[in-house]
């Protein structure tokens, strides 16, 4: 792991942190001043989530450290497990608004504070949770960090919580309570969705599922851009952890001299591995002569898509 990379996790690690420690006493300060329902749940949601930037921040600590002798090629396979953690409190959430929510609607008493500061520390967690949203989505997306894509959907689910709790303030003051609940439990379909969507990909992560076909594509291209590698077999792109590990047999004319055969290989390790999503790249050098020249009709098929 560069240290670009791991700083970076790192950072936005403690700015999440430190955003939701802000929130969380905001709100806290406006609910014992207005007492707002709307107001109390959203304090309550932003001290959980204090809680699991914690957690995020501990995970992103230990999946960024070196490499040792127990771990030689790093610690980044801890990151998926941190994003799950991540989906258990996005669950967590979603059930609890569902919960709130459907009590609420069923009993018919629902009390929304009316009032300028609620409206007001709503709007601004709703401004506050895009920009970081935006923010931990391109880091993650940069970085090929899972984690921080999961706390990037998590900042989302954010701005839909604030903005059922500002849809049931505006309903009240203009005369319609119940809009409050009604909001909430369309909202806590999305959480829940988000979930599965952050568990759906870490699992891949977890059970080395192969990359996306475009990149398994552009894998193959760069092995077989080598002037003098006439084909290859047997290729091999999965996820370990957050990264990829790749296998191939490139097939080359028997007559290269061993050193030639050695250039040959470590080129196309290089280009591969110059993809920022690939850590290692093994590769078996075989020669003509030798019959293990061999049709691969994945190869074949990933090498005539456009």
């Amino acid at each position: 792991m560069s240290r670009s990379r791991r700083a970076t996790l790192r950072r936005v690690g403690l700015l999440v942190l430190g955003v939701n420690v802000v929130l969380a006493l905001l709100k806290g300060g406006v609910w014992l001043t207005t007492g707002s329902l709307a107001v109390q749940s959203e304090a309550v949601n932003s001290v959980a989530d204090t809680a699991y930037s914690l957690v995020v921040v501990a995970g992103l600590y230990l999946t960024t450290r070196p490499p040792d002798f127990e771990h030689p090629h790093g610690h980044e396979r801890i990151e998926p497990f941190v994003s799950l953690f991540v989906a258990a409190g996005i669950f967590a959430a979603g059930g609890v608004v569902l919960w709130q929510a459907a009590s609420a609607l069923l009993s018919g008493d629902v009390t929304v504070t009316r009032g300028p500061t609620a409206v007001g520390v709503l709007a601004l967690t709703a401004l506050v949770k895009y920009a970081l949203y935006r923010y931990c989505l391109r880091a993650g997306r940069e970085r090929n960090s899972p984690a921080l894509v999961a706390t990037a959907k998590d900042n989302r689910n954010d701005i839909l919580t604030a903005g059922a709790a500002l849809v049931g303030v505006v309903g009240a003051t203009a005369g319609y309570p119940m809009a409050d609940p009604l909001a909430a439990i369309v909202v806590s379909v999305g959480i829940v969705y988000t979930g599965v969507e952050v568990v759906r990909d870490n699992v891949a992560y977890l059970v080395g599922a192969a990359p996306p076909e475009d990149l398994r594509r552009e894998i193959l291209k760069r092995a077989l851009d080598h002037p003098q590698v006439r084909g290859a077999h047997d290729v091999i792109a999965h996820y370990v952890g957050p990264e990829i590990d790749v296998s191939l047999h490139i097939e080359v004319e028997g007559d290269l001299t061993l050193r030639e055969a050695h250039d040959i290989e470590t080129a196309v390790i290089e280009a591969i591995r110059d993809l920022p999503e690939v850590d290692d790249v093994f590769v078996h050098v075989d020669p003509k002569e030798l019959g293990e020249w061999k049709d691969d009709d994945e190869v074949e098929r990933l090498a005539d898509l456009e």
